[in-house]
């Protein structure tokens, strides 16, 4: 392959893989602006995305799997939020993000016993693993696109929901201001329990799309968490746009340095620039001192 089309294929393969980034920083960031909290399990919901949807394509066509994927791990969002966080809302925010590194493990357990040890997949939306298009020279596999398509619908559905809908306005209204939303008749707590389904949904329709390409196992959230985080804050907390900007440019970094360094250096490389980043602008690139809410996005 020549060079020009090995940088391109690099290229492609970083912001494939900031896409998946992208779409974990969103949830960071929706979770964040609702309740100020990070969501270390946020990983979690896409390994549960991808593997009920592998369960129930065994025994209902394709869409209706996925779509029952994403409301099944929507309302496992959901039912955390109300079970742990909403009665545990007094205590400090490290104390609530240990909670949240405790239901990654807990969750992590729950798919190991229920699927085991066992590398799953969705067969691929379209063609096979085989199949390739061209795209000036360098190979794209259909999926990819699927995966790119989706990050731009989650981008765009998001951002009419966040600033046309009622219960998007009383979500930023909520997380900007809460004493002030809840004179106005915004309860609070479900504004916040809708952000971690809404999160848990994102992330499930994620693990769907990427499971062709990245195959499905109980252990992939915890890696696709702590990237997602990097992503997050290099894009900005508090900002879901931004974090698709940040998804971005932690893919194509990671892809370039696989490329140059040895593969054990990919994470080396990926927070060395995020503990750069956090000394030169500590609140990211596109987000504000303080990571203030969604409401202006």
């Amino acid at each position: 392959m020549e060079s020009g089309n090995l940088e391109l294929q690099y290229f492609l393969s970083g912001i494939t893989k900031g896409s998946i980034y992208a779409v974990v920083a969103i949830g960071f960031n929706l979770i964040y602006s609702a309740t100020g909290v990070l969501n270390f399990a946020q990983g979690e919901f896409v390994m549960l995305g991808g593997m009920v949807a592998v369960t129930l394509a065994r025994f209902v066509p394709l869409p209706v799997a996925l779509t029952g994927a994403v409301v099944i791990v929507a309302l496992v969002g959901c039912l955390l939020e109300i079970l742990f966080f909403r009665r545990l809302q007094r205590h400090s925010i490290l104390h609530l993000v240990i909670i949240t590194i405790g239901l990654s493990i807990v969750l992590q357990e729950i798919a190991l016993h229920l699927w085991d040890e066992k590398v799953r997949s969705l067969p691929y939306f379209t063609g096979n693993e085989i199949s390739t298009l061209k795209f000036l020279g360098a190979a794209i596999s259909p999926q990819v696109l699927w995966v790119l398509a989706t990050v731009a619908v989650i981008v765009v559905l998001l951002h009419i929901f966040l600033k046309y809908t009622l219960p998007g306005r009383a979500m930023r209204a909520g997380s900007s201001n809460p004493s002030a939303a809840m004179l106005a008749g915004i309860n609070i707590a479900n504004m916040r329990t809708l952000a971690f389904g809404l999160s848990a949904a994102i992330g499930a329709l994620a693990g769907c799309v990427i499971s062709p390409i990245t195959m499905t196992h109980y252990e992939m959230g915890a890696p696709l968490a702590i990237k997602g985080f990097a992503a997050a804050i290099v894009g900005g907390l508090g900002n879901p746009m931004a974090a698709v900007l940040g998804g971005l440019m932690v893919g194509v970094l990671e892809a370039y340095s696989v490329s140059r360094l040895p593969a054990a250096y990919s994470d080396v490389t990926v927070f060395a620039v995020l503990l750069l980043v956090l000394f030169v602008r500590p609140h990211g690139f596109w987000g504000r001192p303080g990571g203030e809410s969604v409401r202006e996005h």
